[in-house]
């Protein structure tokens, strides 16, 4: 490819391409790093072709090392980001998602239902589209595939404050989708909590407001994005929180709404912006439903 010689199909639809062309090489541990190869790929680089780097593992010689190829699911997943607009380029993205556990003692917590689906699209769909994500994540089995998004994983309120606080200062945008514990137990046991009464009183004291606390931080040239999951009077509390936390829009669920609600594959939202100005959206898979929060995002961003 980097000669140019022309002897087989698939060099001659090579050198006859006028779209973007992307290599995912693999070969022995040797070759991979042999001086010749690496220059002959850097060439490839210098004039478009985008390289899918190989990885490491166990090689067919035996060796261990470079050379294996990427993947199937990388491959796929690199090429689903070729032809996207990349209108998040150059902008830090910090994405909190899933829930939060509140530890009673060793073995016992108080969490809630939220499985993290809805925060991981959004840094799918922005990462895709160019932005570099910051994911703070709360305990879920759930991990985003695009391999550029930087997750931080998470156990509690106080740790998902603290390092959310840690990358919200160089972010240009940030979206709090999590569903973090409003409380915690007061005083957290030692040792796993034995059954010898028939009641336990439970004192709880308050967790960090991350939303309201950037909401006091936001700068001018900042975005802030909040969530709001409802069971009752859904658009006035939406309201109430947009305004009390400075958000530039709030993104509202209703636990009413079929096909809304925690873990499911689909969700119902309404945004809701500064100027108070609803707009509704039919039920979508959460992927597509990402996909309109960001394009929202963009609109404000121009």
């Amino acid at each position: 490819m980097a000669t140019g010689i022309c002897d087989n199909l698939l060099l001659a639809v090579w050198l006859s391409a006028k779209s973007k062309v992307v290599v995912a090489p693999a070969m022995d541990l040797d070759m991979y790093q042999h001086p010749t190869f690496k220059k002959n790929m850097a060439y490839l680089a210098s004039i478009g072709v985008e390289i899918i780097e190989a990885e490491s593992g166990e090689l067919a010689s035996g060796l261990e090392g470079e050379g294996r190829l990427a993947e199937p699911e990388t491959i796929v997943q690199y090429l689903k980001n070729i032809d996207v607009e990349q209108d998040f380029f150059r902008k830090i993205v910090l994405i909190n998602a899933g829930p939060t556990y509140e530890h009673l003692d060793p073995v016992r917590f108080i969490g809630n239902h939220s499985s993290g689906k809805m925060g991981i699209a959004i840094a799918e769909e922005i990462a895709k589209r160019g932005g570099s994500v910051n994911l703070v994540l709360g305990p879920t089995d759930i991990r985003p595939q695009n391999p550029h998004i930087q997750v931080i994983n998470v156990m509690s309120a106080d740790e998902m404050h603290a390092a959310c606080i840690d990358f919200f200062k160089q972010s240009d945008i940030a979206i709090l989708s999590a569903a973090v514990s409003d409380y915690k137990p007061k005083i957290k046991s030692d040792q796993k909590i034995k059954k010898q009464t028939d009641h336990i009183a439970l004192e709880l004291v308050k967790t960090p407001d991350i939303l309201a606390k950037f909401g006091q931080l936001k700068k001018e040239n900042q975005i802030l994005v909040g969530f709001a999951l409802e069971t009752e009077n859904e658009i006035e509390n939406a309201k109430i929180k947009l305004k009390k936390k400075n958000l530039d829009f709030i993104v509202l669920n209703s636990m009413r709404d079929k096909g809304a609600g925690f873990g499911k594959d689909t969700n119902k939202i309404t945004i809701i912006d500064k100027s108070e100005k609803v707009l509704e959206f039919a039920t979508k898979s959460k992927k597509m439903v990402a996909v309109d929060i960001a394009d929202h995002i963009i609109t404000k961003l121009k």
